[in-house]
């Protein structure tokens, strides 16, 4: 039974995620409601207007204490921690991930995409070491693991360009701003360069797509009762790309993302799919063996 202050953190938060999840096996299930409220409320923390500083390291603080054994009565912290001793998670994965949101207090844009990979890697590169911990996944699984996580949030990055000018922050290369001749992404510069923007726009999306591209090479290594979720999830962060793809100023307009219909929708042709899926791959073994 997932506590209610975990579940309501993560109903708040990702609409894709959540909805998917909700099809994991229970244990499963519980334990990717412990993660994702964890990080959910340390990005909160720091995205919040103004940022909630003092309390976010109050909250790396916790987490620490917590790490060495102490109960520190705060359910999201305790419950993740439990998570992470009995799937053995890396700590230093944690680190990593408490280290982008403190780069969120203290840097607002990015020189190159190396820069940027730093961010990603603790940001969302872990989140897929996670979940592959989560899910009992062979070692071999964490190359795409950590595609699939970077990719998501790539495309989050393109998908909310206008809510993260508000926070002052551009999780973009300057370097590739530059190339393209576009002194901001404020939608003054951009309408003002329209095609130079939509240009920017493709390339980044190109690198979201060959990302996501690796990380579903990695779904071979994923037991269809965790598939159909995580298929569901990567479904729906492509449809956000082509949504966006056919009119990159979009992002100024709304925030893009998929409704429930949709997500439900998705699930159950992905479940009549893998289904499908393993019908015929039990047929051609059938076949192999009276062929011997």
């Amino acid at each position: 039974m997932v506590d209610k202050t975990i579940y309501s953190i993560f109903k708040g938060g990702s609409k894709t995620y959540f909805y998917s999840t909700i099809f994991f096996p229970e244990r499963a299930k519980e334990d990717v409601f412990k993660l994702y409220s964890f990080v959910r409320k340390a990005d909160d923390l720091v995205d919040s207007i103004p940022q909630q500083t003092q309390e976010f390291y109050e909250f790396k603080d916790k987490y620490h204490e917590a790490l060495k054994g102490d109960i520190t009565g705060d359910i999201v912290i305790d419950s993740f921690v439990e998570v992470l001793l009995r799937k053995n998670f890396e700590p230093k994965w944690v680190n990593a991930f408490l280290n982008s949101m403190e780069m969120d207090i203290t840097k607002s844009t990015y020189k190159n995409l190396d820069e940027l990979m730093v961010y990603l890697y603790g940001s969302s590169e872990v989140i897929g070491l996670f979940m592959a911990r989560i899910l009992d996944l062979h070692e071999y699984s964490f190359t795409a693991a950590r595609h699939l996580g970077r990719a998501m949030q790539f495309i989050n990055f393109i998908r909310d360009i206008s809510e993260d000018l508000k926070l002052g922050r551009v999780y973009f290369s300057q370097e590739d701003l530059q190339d393209f001749k576009l002194p901001s992404l404020d939608f003054k510069d951009t309408k003002a360069r329209p095609n130079e923007f939509r240009a920017f726009i493709q390339k980044q999306l190109d690198t979201y797509f060959e990302w996501q591209k690796k990380a579903e090479e990695g779904f071979a290594y994923i037991p269809k009762r965790y598939l159909i979720p995580i298929k569901t999830a990567s479904d729906m962060y492509n449809w956000t790309g082509r949504k966006i793809c056919k009119d990159p100023f979009i992002v100024y307009k709304k925030k893009v993302k998929p409704t429930i219909s949709r997500i439900v929708s998705t699930i159950a042709y992905n479940a009549i799919l893998l289904r499908e899926s393993d019908q015929i791959k039990d047929l051609r073994l059938t076949l192999n063996y009276l062929s011997e």
